[in-house]
């Protein structure tokens, strides 16, 4: 083989197993090996347990032998966003008011099905405390780095996943995405990542954000994404919100292609003041790709304005209630940002907090008549590309924290509909770039076909990190 197993992508290292040409154990022993080398310079994971992910490349490792793996996935390394309850490992979301002894007997939904898949659980990744802002750092576990600038955020809240992926630590990873914890950090960190139609994967304990969060798919290429899709969308009775289940091949789908679509690029949405202007111009080059493909792309902006205060209701509301009510005691050891928004959140009345969810109601009607005439809205993932560490915003604080620099992402939880970030390009700085392409609701295998059109068409997609 010309690649060492790190840089295998999932397809690719499925195949190696059905061949015989790289075991699961192989496999598993070569992303650890790698982890205790590198991981010290951008701490992506928080838990390592290498006992057990030897232990269940083994099992799998037999399975290969026997020509009966449990899945396309048996044996490919996964990395777990410590916000995922998994059973035998704690789950301390980055904070240091949870309780490490548990009890920890559960899967959530994903790692249940992943489990099942036979998937080889390489560590839990980082995240910022109880995944509230945009960039990855806790009180719990520190700083984690892009690997692409190790001054730089990977991006939050699903960072440590991104950066995993980044640094070629493992091929897959599961995110959640609140108000944009799958896309910005893929974008920063140029890896793929979906925020799937809401409902479409299972998610239990359910967040205390609400139905603005989502859980879904992070990979280097926009195939394993599907493949991870194919696994985590099975059912599970625990979720309430969950849709029903419609056996989909999405790895399957991906050849549709883009050739015919009509597509909507909004550069601002109509809204956004403040976009890198080479963001911008990176992100008109990639919509520019899309007429290439022989897609339909109209410049035009989707309906609603700015939603900012609607989202920042809800989400506030939701630190609220999550953390409001903690003795003094654990208050005092929450990342100081994170505090603040839970007493804030916690002020907010129930009058504003149901006009709130009325204007949600009324965007999203407003976005699903809009996307009657598109099959797709194209935007940047992020206004702006990774910035240092130990920032909130390299934007100032306008109150709202980190939703200045996020303005593309969070109103696309608003409204539940599938949005993927995939890389488009590098800054001069030598930074990634996103794309955001957004679906209309319930088109997940729709989103991941433009996105696997784009991937194949462009040049700057799968570039790895200077080192890495």
């Amino acid at each position: 083989m010309t690649k060492e197993p790190p840089e295998l992508t999932a397809a690719e290292l499925s195949t190696a197993f059905s061949n015989r040409d790289l075991s699961p154990v192989e496999a598993a022993e070569a992303c650890l090996m790698r982890i205790e080398a590198l991981d010290a310079e951008i701490n992506a994971f928080c838990l390592i347990d290498a006992e057990v992910s030897r232990g269940q490349a083994e099992e799998s490792e037999k399975r290969w032998l026997e020509s009966a793996p449990l899945s396309p996935l048996d044996g490919v390394p996964v990395a777990i966003k410590d916000l995922l309850v998994t059973k035998g490992w704690p789950t301390r979301r980055g904070s240091l008011t949870v309780d490490p002894k548990g009890p920890w007997t559960d899967d959530a939904p994903t790692v249940a099905r992943l489990r099942e898949a036979g998937a080889v659980f390489i560590g839990k990744t980082t995240t910022p405390e109880f995944g509230w802002k945009g960039s990855t750092d806790s009180p719990l576990t520190g700083t984690t780095r892009n690997p692409w600038n190790k001054q730089k955020t990977p991006g939050g809240s699903s960072g440590g996943s991104a950066a995993a992926l980044a640094a070629r630590f493992c091929p897959l990873a599961l995110g959640t995405d609140g108000g944009g914890s799958i896309r910005i950090p893929a974008s920063f960190s140029g890896v793929f990542g979906l925020k799937p139609s809401f409902g479409r994967v299972p998610a239990w304990p359910l967040s205390p954000f609400g139905t603005v969060a989502h859980v879904g798919p992070m990979s280097r290429t926009v195939l394993d994404a599907a493949m991870l899709l194919n696994v985590i969308a099975m059912p599970d009775a625990r979720d309430w919100h969950a849709m029903p289940h419609a056996p989909t091949d999405y790895a399957a789908e991906l050849e549709s292609g883009v050739h015919g679509k009509r597509i909507a690029f909004s550069p601002r949405l109509g809204y956004a003041k403040r976009v890198v202007p080479e963001v911008e111009a990176l992100v008109a080059a990639a919509a520019k790709r899309f007429e290439e493909l022989g897609a339909h792309v109209e410049q035009v902006d989707p309906p609603g304005g700015d939603v900012s205060e609607i989202f920042r209701t809800l989400w506030w509301a939701g630190a609220g209630f999550l953390l409001g009510d903690l003795p003094e005691e654990k208050k005092a050891q929450l990342d100081p940002g994170l505090r603040q928004m839970a007493e804030e959140g916690k002020q907010i009345s129930l009058k504003t907090y149901l006009s709130a969810n009325a204007a949600r109601g009324a965007y999203g009607s407003a976005m699903r008549q809009f996307m009657e005439h598109y099959d797709f809205l194209l935007t940047p993932s992020v206004a702006t590309p990774a910035f240092d560490v130990g920032q909130l915003s390299p934007m100032g604080n306008d109150g709202k924290a980190w939703m200045q620099w996020t303005p593309f992402s969070f109103p696309f939880n608003l409204t539940q509909q599938p949005a993927a970030s995939i890389p488009c390009g590098l800054t001069s700085d030598g930074l990634p770039v996103g794309l955001q392409i957004v679906g209309r609701m319930f088109d997940d295998a729709g989103v991941l076909a433009a996105a696997a059109a784009y991937e194949l068409a462009d040049l700057h997609f799968g570039k790895t990190p200077p080192g890495f």
